[in-house]
């Protein structure tokens, strides 16, 4: 499901690209904001009653959490606000890099929730169990498009960050001027 969502929003935003719309004239940047489309679809699980049975909710994702993880009731509202802050990280071309990389560090940290779910047959919504045979490439998926929109952002506020020098060919760029 959230494979569709992703490849839709992705279509669509390159549509929209391709039809003269500069902010989706990349593939990357339409990989941004189609990962923030999924992300608000996600992230809303985590706030969603268990009355709701229409979509995962905030007590399947509980469920999912390893025992050895404290406080599981509070980690699933985190990381929705987590998802929630990425996905408008990923639309701002100025974070764009920051949300990549801390993305791409919140599906790894994940990663451990989604096997203990797929051992343990938790099921979402009373469907069916995702199994581990799927759960793995989708979080491999995630984490390489969060990386992919990472590695094409505009990295000047990284470079500040991190107090790197300008690369060669910016700098040869900027002398030539």
């Amino acid at each position: 499901m959230l494979e569709v969502i992703l490849v839709t929003a992705l279509l669509g935003f390159r549509l929209l690209g391709a039809l003269g719309v500069r902010r989706f004239a990349t593939w990357a940047a339409s990989a941004a904001h189609a990962m923030a489309v999924m992300l608000v679809v996600t992230a809303s699980a985590h706030f969603v009653p268990p009355s709701v049975t229409v979509m995962p909710n905030h007590a399947d994702l509980v469920r999912m959490v390893p025992p050895v993880v404290p406080f599981a009731d509070a980690m699933v509202y985190l990381t929705g606000v987590l998802e929630l802050l990425g996905a408008v990280g990923l639309v701002l071309t100025a974070t764009r890099w920051a949300a990549g990389i801390g993305l791409a560090a919140l599906y790894v940290l994940l990663l451990p929730a989604n096997v203990y779910a797929a051992v343990n047959d938790v099921p979402f919504n009373g469907d069916e169990p995702t199994p581990l045979w799927l759960r793995i490439p989708q979080q491999v998926l995630y984490v390489a498009i969060a990386v992919w929109v990472a590695r094409s952002a505009d990295s000047t506020v990284a470079r500040r960050v991190l107090h790197l020098p300008r690369s060669r060919v910016a700098r040869s760029a900027t002398v030539a001027r």
